[in-house]
């Protein structure tokens, strides 16, 4: 069974908490995840800000963080994916598309990134995103990421 943490602390953009937790299930059982927790926090810049000061040394703000927390010792796989929903609002409204598919699109690369993929490389970014747009159009998001204006 997986289980679901969701805590949103950025109320300015309208998640279906269902949807998103149903995502977060499909992602996770697509990879063959299927005993664990994911813990989803939904936070604005602010906090953000903070935590990738933190954690980067940066002083800017992203789209999500990942943390992988599993146990080795431990059944089962613990993960925490941290979006910046006030980024996805903001994002969705310049490319067009609504802010919760870009929160879906932030949701799914966090969980891609604790399950072992990776975009530090161009090859490897254009992988990831191509699985991200797949999931997302699976789900009925459409095309999220590809439909980026560089």
């Amino acid at each position: 069974m997986i289980t679901i943490e969701l805590c949103q602390d950025f109320n300015e953009i309208e998640v279906d908490s269902q949807r998103i937790m149903q995502l977060i299930r499909r992602v996770c059982e697509r990879f063959e995840r299927t005993e664990g927790v994911v813990s989803l926090s939904l936070l604005g810049d602010e906090q953000i800000m903070a935590l990738n000061r933190r954690y980067m040394e940066l002083e800017t703000t992203t789209d999500c963080f990942s943390f992988d927390l599993s146990d080795e010792d431990e059944p089962g796989f613990s993960f925490e994916v941290i979006v910046n929903a006030q980024l996805a609002v903001r994002e969705a409204s310049r490319r067009g598309h609504s802010p919760e598919a870009e929160l879906a699109l932030y949701v799914v690369h966090g969980l891609l990134h604790n399950i072992g993929y990776d975009d530090l490389t161009e090859g490897e970014a254009q992988k990831m995103h191509r699985l991200e747009d797949e999931i997302l159009e699976c789900f009925g998001y459409g095309t999220v990421y590809n439909s980026r204006e560089n």
